[in-house]
């Protein structure tokens, strides 16, 4: 079965297709409004869906926008909604804001609809003080974005091809760089983390993406979860590169991670690194639908455990575990870059057409460590890995 074929199953399935749904936000910073409306609108507007209609409500400003990426959707302007009656008796915007979502869902029959979590607390009292029932439903937005449809996958690739092209931004820094004095040196100044984030970021953009943040660190800080780097970068020791930029198009991550020394790698970091390839590569090649997450978090933790390096399945109960392979194998990607399914010690199965981050790691606090991180499409009869870069320690 295609993906695709997947998706429209999930979508009329009765335990994931609820009749009611009402999202309120903008497509900038909620993946639950930028998956059924796959452009950015910065401004909040209101999502409506009952049975198999589809509404949206939002400024005239927006609305053919809209209507050249989501032709199914019906589109109506605020006006529709009384928008200047409500001006003309004096109410302030965010009056007229509640006023026209309340009239819009009355207009559409919802007496009774899910909502994202991150629905917007003001709205759902107005509504329920008038006499629509609004219910927070995690689960049901998380189902509907499980599966990646068409554009998304598309998005998702493209980010990760800036993520590459990023990632050789910065090894052509480190590939440059001298040895001096007990630091990494480039065109007269020290090499930093700073100024390989510049180069990345410029990579980014010419491929179309962007990143709020990413990891460029050294040294020991690459041991401290999301520190994200900072100062200059000595020979010898472990510099990790963990890049998760977003295509603009589509508002999707991409995510991947790489370790690189200039110089000569201590024995302890290329074992942390041989250990950490070994378990990426039978983590992914155990990736199929219906495999838990949790299962391939075992497999990951016993090739550390079997080296006699700690994991969160070997440590004791209520220890903080801060060396060894201290958090999950991984994440879903996607419109959020830390997304369902999780690949840690909770429930839950992968399904065709869930695009995960597979990142073994191995650390010491003072010292370093190492993550290897490649992204991962589930397919119908296993995993195509969507990453494509060498793993070497050299640069």
């Amino acid at each position: 079965m295609r993906v695709e074929d997947v998706r429209a199953r999930q979508k009329l399935s009765p335990e994931l297709r609820v009749p009611l749904v009402l999202i309120y936000a903008d497509s900038l910073r909620s993946p639950e409004m930028r998956h059924e409306v796959p452009l950015v609108v910065p401004d909040p507007f209101l999502y409506a869906e009952r049975d198999s209609s589809q509404h949206v409500v939002a400024s005239s400003f927006e609305l053919d926008r809209i209507k050249a990426v989501a032709p199914h959707l019906e589109l109506l302007p605020y006006e529709e909604f009384g928008l200047d009656d409500l001006y003309a008796q004096g109410l302030s915007r965010d009056e007229i804001e509640l006023e026209v979502i309340l009239r819009a869902a009355r207009r559409f029959g919802i007496e009774k609809a899910v909502v994202p979590a991150t629905f917007p607390l003001e709205v759902a009292d107005h509504l329920r003080a008038n006499g629509i029932e609004v219910t927070a439903d995690r689960e049901h937005f998380v189902q509907r974005r499980r599966v990646k449809n068409e554009a998304e996958l598309a998005g998702i690739r493209r980010a990760q091809h800036a993520a590459e092209a990023g990632m050789t931004a910065a090894r052509d820094l480190l590939r440059s760089a001298e040895r001096q004095n007990g630091t990494l040196m480039l065109e007269g100044e020290p090499l930093t983390c700073e100024r390989i984030k510049v180069a990345v970021e410029q990579a980014f953009t010419a491929n179309g993406a962007f990143a709020d943040e990413f990891i460029v660190s050294h040294g020991s800080q690459t041991a401290v979860g999301h520190d994200m780097g900072s100062g200059p970068i000595a020979p010898d020791e472990p510099v990790c590169l963990d890049l998760f930029p977003r295509d603009r198009e589509s508002g999707c991550f991409a995510d991947m991670t790489r370790v690189f020394v200039v110089g000569e790698p201590s024995e302890e970091l290329a074992e942390y690194h041989r250990l950490c390839r070994e378990a990426l590569e039978v983590s992914v090649a155990a990736v199929k639908p219906g495999v838990p997450g949790s299962e391939l978090n075992r497999i990951c933790s016993k090739v550390f455990e079997e080296h006699g390096y700690p994991t969160l399945l070997s440590k004791a109960p209520g220890e903080v575990l801060k060396d060894g392979f201290y958090h999950s194998l991984g994440h879903g990607v996607g419109l959020e870059v830390h997304e369902d399914p999780s690949l840690g010690r909770g429930p839950g199965e992968l399904v065709a057409g869930d695009v995960i981050a597979v990142e073994p790691g191995l650390y010491r606090h003072g010292y370093g460590g190492c993550r290897l991180e490649d992204l991962v499409l589930v397919t119908d009869d296993g995993a195509e890995v969507l990453t494509d870069y060498p793993y070497d320690l050299a640069p």
